[in-house]
């Protein structure tokens, strides 16, 4: 297993070593004490699976209480994966990093507690796992605007479509999300 750090430190890209032969490929996507070695020995409790279409933005979500850490990859298609750091104590409060995560490319991202987490779907249609180390909490969920002009993210809206200017496909509740500058954070 090799990896990498971000330009947010406690953000890992993880990319599990893989053996193929002419029968297909072979990698485990999780090992606990492969992840222990590398710093995450925090105890995962659930896996989500979301299946989006080419556009859609999910984020940028996190919950108040019950904080997750979300262990994140593609396995089908390809995402722009965001992370920010929304502690207000961080010298890093309000920076971002993104990386393309593919089933092609088999890479992980760890986004810690305390992170804020979404995505934008690259690909025609993608699949994403991720596991988490809280169970989800709706009463405690939060979404910073996924545009929001103080983080400045820079998303990639052109690799979807070459006239970006009808993306992001957004729901209900990610259209609502608040400025970081209004946002309740972490301490």
């Amino acid at each position: 297993m090799r990896t990498e750090s971000t330009r947010l430190p406690e953000v890992l890209l993880i990319e599990p070593a893989a053996y193929g032969d002419a029968r297909g490929m072979f990698f485990e996507s999780f090992n606990r004490r492969a992840m222990a070695d590398i710093g995450i020995d925090l105890p995962f409790v659930q896996d989500n699976h979301s299946i989006s279409l080419a556009g859609v933005v999910r984020g940028l979500h996190y919950q108040l209480e019950q904080a997750q850490g979300k262990l994140v990859r593609a396995v089908v298609g390809e995402v722009f994966d965001v992370a920010v750091d929304i502690r207000r104590s961080s010298p890093r409060f309000g920076q971002w990093t993104g990386h393309r995560l593919s089933a092609g490319n088999r890479t992980l991202m760890w986004v810690p507690p305390g992170f804020a987490h979404g995505f934008l779907v690259l690909s025609e249609r993608a699949e994403v796992l991720y596991k988490t180390t809280d169970y989800y909490g709706p009463q405690f969920e939060r979404s910073i605007a996924w545009n929001d002009p103080q983080i400045a993210i820079d998303w990639p809206l052109s690799d979807v479509h070459p006239s970006a200017a009808a993306l992001p496909v957004l729901s209900a509740r990610d259209l609502a999300g608040r400025p970081l500058r209004e946002a309740e954070t972490y301490p």
